[in-house]
C-alpha cells in the first residue's frame, strides 16, 4: 500500500479576538448607565430631526426647472420639499456676484492658475516627483488652451514652468561672493535691479500698455533682486516667490481689467463666492507675514519697535472687526487729500489683513516662547545674523508648533468675510440675502441660508482637515 505524499497546508488566519459589533456597542455606547442614557437621547434627537430634514431637502425637493412656477406647482400638488430650482437659477449670482457674464472666464482663469500653482506646494506627497509636476503643468496648459485660447495658455505655461528653469539656471556662485566687498556687491546688485526694472518699464510703456508699465516694472525689479541675492532656491522656493510677486499683479490685471484690451470691471460688481474667496485668500496671505513681523517686534529688545508692536496688537485686539471695516470704509478717506481715493474693496482688504495680523502675532509669539533657548544660542554661536537665524531656524520650528492656532484664525477669517456686507460689498451670504429680496423668488429663505452654510462648511472642513494633515506630517516625532 502506497502512502500519500505529505503536503503542508496553508497557515490559518489569525483568530478574531476583537469584541465584535455587539462588544463595540457595549464598550463605546453603553459602557455605563450615563453613557447609555446619552446614547438613547442622541438617537432620539436624530430620529426626530434627520428624517424630516431628508424628506424636505432630498426626497420631496424640487430639482428640475428654471422658474418659480415649477416649485409652486409642486407645492400645490402636495410636495412640501425644498425648491433647489431657486439655487440653480441664481447659481451664477451666488458664484460671481454681479460680475459681467461675458467676463466671468477671467475669474475662472485666475482661479485655475492659482490652483495649478498651489497644488505642488500643498500636496507634496502627491507631487513629490519632478515628472509629476511637469505633467501637471502640461495638463493645466492644455486645459487652459482648450477653454480660453492660446494667449492664456502661453501665460500659464510660462508661469508654471518658470520655477523649473530658475532653479536650474541660477545655481552658480552667489552674487554677493563675486566681489571682494559685500557692500559693493549690494550696491551693484541694487543698481542692476533698478536698471533691469527700468528697461522692463519702458519696454511695456512703449510697446504693450502704458497703464500696466509701472506695476510690471516694479515686479521686474523685485524679481531681479531675488535673482541676484537669493539665487539658490529650490523649485518650491521659486513657486513661493512667483506666488507673492507675479500672481497678485496678474490677478489684479485679470480681474479688474482696463489693461491689455480687457474691459474694466469695477469692484462693486464683485460678489458671491468669488468675493468671499478673494477676501479670505488675500487676508490669509497678507496677515500671516505681518503677524510674524509683529510677533518678532513684540519680542524685540529695541524699546521703540517693541512699544509700537505692543500698542498696535493691543489696540486692534480691543476693537471688533466691524469697527475696523467702518473705519477703513468711512473714516480713512477723510484723512486723504481731495484728489486721492482708494477702492472700497482695497480698504476692506487692508483692514482685515491688519486686524487678523494682530491675532496671528500672538499665536506666533506663543510658538516663539516654546522654542528652546538653545536654538537661539546655537545660531548665534555660528555667527548668523538675526534675520538668517529667524528665517532658517526659529520661524520654521515656530510655525510647525502653532499650526492649530493658525488654522483656527484662518477659519475665523473665512467666516468673518461676511462682515464686508456692512460696507456695501456682497459676499456669498450677502448675495443670498439679496436674492431673497427678489420679488420673483420671495419665500425661499431656508434654501438660500442652507446653501450658503453648506458652501462655508465645505471650505472650513477642508482647511480643518488640511491643518490636521500638516500637524501629522510636521510633528516633531516624524523628524
Amino acid at each position: 500500500m502506497m502512502l500519500a505524499k505529505w503536503r503542508p497546508k496553508p497557515s490559518l488566519p489569525s483568530p478574531n479576538v476583537g469584541p465584535g459589533l455587539t462588544g463595540w456597542f457595549r464598550k463605546n455606547l453603553f459602557s455605563t448607565p450615563g453613557n447609555a442614557l446619552l446614547t438613547l437621547v442622541c438617537a432620539a434627537i436624530l430620529l426626530v430631526t434627520v428624517p424630516p430634514l431628508l424628506r424636505w431637502g432630498l426626497l420631496n425637493a424640487t430639482w428640475l426647472g428654471d422658474s418659480r412656477g415649477v416649485c409652486d406647482a409642486a407645492s400645490q400638488g402636495g410636495s412640501s420639499g425644498a425648491c433647489w430650482v431657486f439655487i440653480k437659477v441664481r447659481m451664477g449670482v451666488f458664484m460671481y456676484g454681479f460680475y459681467p457674464l461675458a467676463e466671468r472666464w477671467r475669474v475662472n482663469f485666475a482661479v485655475l492658475v492659482l490652483a495649478s500653482a498651489l497644488l505642488p506646494i500643498f500636496a507634496p506627497n502627491l507631487l513629490h516627483k519632478t515628472r509629476r509636476q511637469i505633467l501637471l503643468s502640461i495638463a493645466a496648459t492644455l486645459t487652459v488652451f482648450c477653454l480660453f485660447g492660446w494667449v492664456p495658455a502661453v501665460f500659464i505655461a510660462f508661469y508654471l514652468f518658470a520655477p523649473f528653469a530658475l532653479e536650474r539656471l541660477f545655481q552658480g556662485k552667489p552674487f554677493l561672493e563675486l566681489f571682494g566687498s559685500q557692500a559693493l556687491a549690494v550696491a551693484i546688485g541694487i543698481a542692476l535691479a533698478v536698471v533691469g526694472g527700468g528697461l522692463v518699464y519702458y519696454a511695456v510703456l512703449l510697446g504693450v500698455d502704458a497703464k500696466a508699465a509701472g506695476a510690471i516694472g516694479l515686479i521686474a525689479l523685485v524679481l531681479m533682486l531675488f535673482l541676484l541675492f537669493v539665487s539658490r532656491l529650490t523649485t518650491t522656493g521659486w513657486r513661493w516667490v512667483l506666488l507673492f510677486t507675479v500672481y497678485p499683479l496678474f490677478a489684479f490685471f485679470m480681474l479688474v481689467g482696463d489693461v491689455f484690451g480687457l474691459p474694466l470691471v469695477e469692484t462693486h460688481f464683485w460678489g458671491g463666492l468669488f468675493l468671499t474667496l478673494a477676501v479670505a485668500v488675500t487676508g490669509m496671505a497678507t496677515a500671516l507675514p505681518i503677524g510674524i513681523v509683529l510677533a518678532l517686534g513684540r519680542r524685540s529688545t529695541l524699546p521703540v519697535i517693541k512699544t509700537l508692536s505692543v500698542t498696535f496688537i493691543e489696540f486692534v485686539r480691543g476693537v471688533p472687526l466691524v469697527s475696523v471695516l467702518f473705519m477703513a470704509s468711512v473714516m480713512f478717506p477723510l484723512f486723504l487729500p481731495e484728489n486721492v481715493t482708494f477702492d472700497k474693496l482695497l480698504r476692506a482688504l487692508v483692514g482685515i489683513a491688519f486686524f487678523y495680523a494682530a491675532y496671528m502675532a500672538e499665536v506666533i509669539r506663543g510658538g516663539l516662547q516654546a522654542i528652546p533657548k538653545g536654538q537661539f544660542e546655537a545660531a548665534m554661536a555660528l555667527g548668523w545674523p538675526y534675520w538668517k537665524m529667524m528665517g532658517l531656524i526659529i520661524i520654521p520650528q515656530t510655525v510647525r508648533l502653532v499650526i492649530p492656532g493658525l488654522a483656527n484664525n484662518f477659519l475665523s477669517l473665512l467666516k468673518d468675510t461676511t462682515l464686508v456686507a456692512v460696507i456695501g460689498l456682497l459676499d456669498l451670504l450677502g448675495v443670498a440675502k439679496a436674492s431673497m429680496a427678489d420679488v420673483e423668488w420671495l419665500g425661499f429663505t431656508k434654501e438660500a441660508y442652507i446653501f450658503a452654510a453648506i458652501v462655508f462648511w465645505i471650505f472650513c472642513f477642508a482647511i480643518s482637515r488640511y491643518s490636521v494633515f500638516l500637524e501629522k506630517n510636521y510633528h516633531t516625532s516624524r523628524q
